[in-house]
């Protein structure tokens, strides 16, 4: 179940933007968004997400939690730029 916060107008779904790392890799991460984070690192660990398949196991090192799907996409798009990969490294983990 996606998760969900509570506001004065009631509850409303949450987007995350997360990182994980591989732990087989280690020169391997892997960044992106997701309304429902606790099954989105599941699906990566259990090989069913293409991409990142080959480089499991992962650990969620960050995340970050958004109230739109639209702000959650710009700052994934952010943090996979030149510029949010060298503030990410720096800021956040």
């Amino acid at each position: 179940m996606p998760f969900v916060a509570l506001c004065e107008e009631g509850f409303f779904p949450m987007f995350f933007v997360y990182r994980i790392h591989s732990l087989k890799y280690p020169n391997r991460n892997y960044v992106g968004y997701s309304s429902d984070l606790k099954q989105r690192v599941t699906d990566h660990n259990a090989g069913k997400i293409k991409f990142t398949a080959p480089f499991r196991p992962w650990k969620l090192v960050y995340y970050g939690a958004f109230e739109t799907e639209e702000r959650a996409r710009e700052f994934e798009r952010y943090l996979k730029s030149a510029s949010g990969k060298a503030f990410g490294s720096k800021r956040l983990w």
